[in-house]
Order: structure tokens, then sequence, then C-alpha cells
């Protein structure tokens, strides 16, 4: 995630199909956030399974995930161990260290802050490819 992408925050299946499939028409990489704290109310088990479906819908789409654990660094500490590359984790101190040494031994990222502002948050969106295909062409990505 060297490149900065534009945030997608998604908060079912539909919604990453839609997302990524705006995407890949649009020629843009993205980067798709699970919904706030999403690790600690539908499962990590859930979210990988939602991810990974919505990849292998749109192959064609170059993106990445952040899976959201907020403050609960047991979930941030599991889903590093499960294999999630990029994990958001609100919390400070000595439990946001250990993580990102964790992080850093399994080539993973540990990102202490939620996505940029200007994100779309796809959580009312009634038709997720068409809004987020207005959102990638509104000139709210930033290409370095």
């Amino acid at each position: 995630m060297s490149v900065r992408r534009p945030a997608i925050v998604v908060h079912d299946l539909d919604q990453a199909i839609g997302a990524l499939t705006a995407a890949a028409v649009a020629g843009v990489p993205v980067t798709l956030w699970s919904a706030p704290g999403a690790a600690s109310y539908t499962g990590l088990g859930f979210l990988g399974a939602v991810f990974e479906q919505a990849g292998e819908a749109v192959p064609e789409a170059d993106h990445d995930v952040v899976i959201d654990c907020r403050g609960s660094a047991v979930l941030a500490h599991e889903a590093l161990s499960r294999g999630f590359a990029n994990v958001a984790f609100a919390g400070r101190g000595v439990m946001r260290k250990t993580l990102q040494a964790i992080a850093d031994e399994q080539s993973g990222r540990l990102i202490t802050a939620g996505p940029a502002r200007g994100a779309l948050d796809l959580v009312h969106s009634a038709d997720p490819e068409r809004d987020s295909a207005a959102y990638l062409r509104k000139g709210r990505v930033r290409r370095s």
C-alpha cells in the first residue's frame, strides 16, 4: 500500500463487489476497508470470506484490503496471525508497539488511523457500483 489509493468502506459482499467492479471499469486501484470495528461484530472469518469472494468475482480489480479492529488488540493480533496484510488498530501504548512488531515480523502493516478523510462509506448505498463509480470520477483519487 505504498501509493495512496481511494478508500471505500464496505459492509457486505455486494458492496465489496460493487466497489471493485467500479474500480476495475475506471482502471483505478482502491483500498477496501471493512466497516469500523467490523472484526468485533462480524468476525475475521466472515470478513476474510467477503474480501476473498469479492476478489474472485472481480479479479481484474487492483485493490488491497484493510481489516478494521478498532481498539481490540486481541482481534488485531488474530488478524495479523491469519495473514491479513493490513490491519487497522486504534489502540495506543505498549499494545500498539507490540502489534507493530508482530506486523513487521509477518510482513504485515499496522494502520493506526481510520480511512482517509473523504473516503466513501457505502453503509447507506442502494447501488454500491454506481456510488463507487461516482466517487472515483469526482477526482478524489490522488495519483503519486
